[in-house]
């Protein structure tokens, strides 16, 4: 068979890529042609009309809501999460050839009557039915919302970082350059001067808030666009913006995002005269949902929501000594249980949103979090890669290959690195993880570190507070973690090493004889 198949993750960075070799190696395994079409960080490549339209079936890889997803319409598919896709390929290209066998007669679209509807309706916004259960849509519209906000995180915490950097040689402290933006920043860049580290520093400091500036309405477009498709981009984007407005923060536009969504989508689905339909999606569409978006956070939720958001920032910065390491280890754990799961996702989501929090100083809470969140999420893959090293006859041939490769993951924050070793032995990889990265969590808190960036790993190194603590955390977190991986693998054998052994035994005795 012909399949064609679409993968995406929230990051866009690891999943997505993992997920698209698994299936394609798959596919040629079970004698079937699989085209993958990875809708990943760094953009995509749309699979080629004639490749879809000879398909016989599709395979959805994916926890973001799919982009053009009205060019299968029709189509046999199997939809699943990215991870599925990364841990039993083999399962998920079976599925999809057992969808594609039992698929109703030409003529009758898989799908049903939404499929055929979803590709032929007039109205700019189909219904975004792929048979996924409400707990799951939801997840995928957050996520979708989290994707895009990433970048703006990443290029405003980054810039931010580097700012405080020549503010300490500038000024002795970010406190100078802070001042400095807040009160006369167009005084400061209308006399640019190239030569001086404390222009630089708030010109910098002044761009990356900026970047800061469009998280939440970022964050509240996308959760409308993964609802609506383009329809709730305008009403996403206003209600974000009116969310800043009344100082509800990420809180208000999580609330805006699926107002302005499920309004926009319902609004998409009127039934309206002909001579109508050409401007609903430029006129009535973003007037009606972002007017109604609008007059709803300003006088209705806005205030409770602010007050939330302000309960919620008093909360994390009264917090100190024990709190703190606890709140560390219970991110770490967050961070190590699924490896790049929705259990994971919650963790580093809180934390990324945390960093959208506005008047944050250098020592804030919010950047102590990101820190413990970053180094947890790199234990799993950096013990699973050191344990490989140090005991090699634990792991098979192609984890200790894989094992190589998670150096790099680990050290770039790439949790997904550990997948293929918790594939392969679920309970012993996932509890060493967990513990390995809580005891990172909470030391980082202990230790005080702190980080702008959302993302890096041991690259942002120099953007850190106090990044010794940083590495002494990840290190105690590794070690733990590798030696309770060792311990229980070697406590009861995996029967996977004791058949490669046996192979490896077979092979020698053969090329002795």
């Amino acid at each position: 068979m012909k399949l064609v198949a679409v993968t995406s993750c929230p990051t866009g960075i690891a999943h997505t890529y993992m997920a698209a070799e698994a299936l394609e190696q798959a596919g040629r395994a079970a004698g079937h042609e699989v085209h993958v079409e990875t809708q990943g960080a760094a953009g995509s490549t749309p699979l080629d009309p004639a490749l879809v339209a000879s398909a016989d079936g599709v395979i959805y890889a994916a926890d973001l809501e799919v982009k053009d997803k009205q060019r299968f319409a029709g189509k046999p598919f199997v939809d699943v999460g990215v991870k599925k896709a990364v841990h039993d390929a083999p399962g998920v290209i079976a599925a999809a050839v057992d969808a594609v066998e039992h698929a109703p007669a030409a003529g009758t679209p898989a799908g049903g009557a939404e499929a055929t509807a979803a590709a032929t309706a007039p109205a700019p916004a189909p219904a975004r039915d792929s048979g996924a259960g409400a707990g799951t849509k939801v997840r995928q519209w957050l996520m979708t919302g989290v994707s895009y906000l990433i970048p703006f995180v990443a290029a405003g915490g980054i810039l931010i970082a580097v700012s405080f950097m020549l503010a300490q040689v500038a000024w002795g402290g970010a406190e100078g350059a802070i001042e400095v933006t807040g009160a006369d920043a167009a005084e400061v860049v209308a006399a640019f001067d190239p030569a001086s580290l404390q222009d630089w520093s708030v010109v910098l400091l002044a761009t990356g808030q900026a970047a800061f500036g469009f998280l939440v309405p970022v964050l509240s477009g996308f959760i409308a666009y993964g609802i609506a498709d383009r329809p709730g981009l305008v009403p996403g984007f206003v209600g974000g913006a009116t969310a800043v407005l009344v100082g509800a923060g990420f809180l208000g536009g999580l609330v805006t995002g699926f107002l302005a969504g499920f309004l926009a989508l319902w609004i998409s689905r009127w039934n309206v005269p002909r001579g109508v339909r050409g401007i609903m999606p430029v006129v009535v569409i973003p007037l009606l949902s972002s007017a109604v978006v609008g007059i709803v956070v300003l006088v209705l939720v806005g205030r409770p929501i602010a007050a939330a958001m302000d309960g919620l920032t008093s909360w994390l910065n009264g917090l100190s000594g024990a709190n703190l390491v606890l709140m560390g280890a219970l991110l770490g754990a967050m961070m190590g249980f699924d490896l790049g799961g929705p259990v994971n996702k919650v963790a580093y989501t809180f934390a990324v949103t945390g960093l959208a929090t506005e008047g944050l100083t250098t020592g804030a809470v919010q950047y102590r979090v990101m820190a413990a969140v970053m180094a947890a999420g790199m234990v799993a893959p950096l013990a699973l890669a050191l344990a490989t090293t140090v005991r090699k006859r634990l792991f098979t041939h192609a984890e200790q290959d894989n094992g190589k490769a998670a150096w790099l993951l680990g050290a770039s924050f790439i949790s997904e690195g550990a997948i293929p070793f918790a594939a392969a032995d679920p309970w012993r990889v996932i509890v060493s993880s967990l513990v390995g990265s809580s005891v990172t969590g909470a030391l980082v808190m202990a230790f005080g570190s702190s980080l702008v960036a959302p993302h890096g790993g041991v690259w942002v190194l120099p953007l850190m507070g106090n990044p010794l603590g940083f590495l002494a955390a990840v290190v105690a977190g590794v070690l733990v973690s590798a030696l309770l991986v060792v311990v229980l693998k070697t406590a009861k054998r995996d029967p996977l090493v004791a058949a490669d052994r046996a192979a490896d035994d077979d092979r020698d005795l053969v090329a002795a004889s």
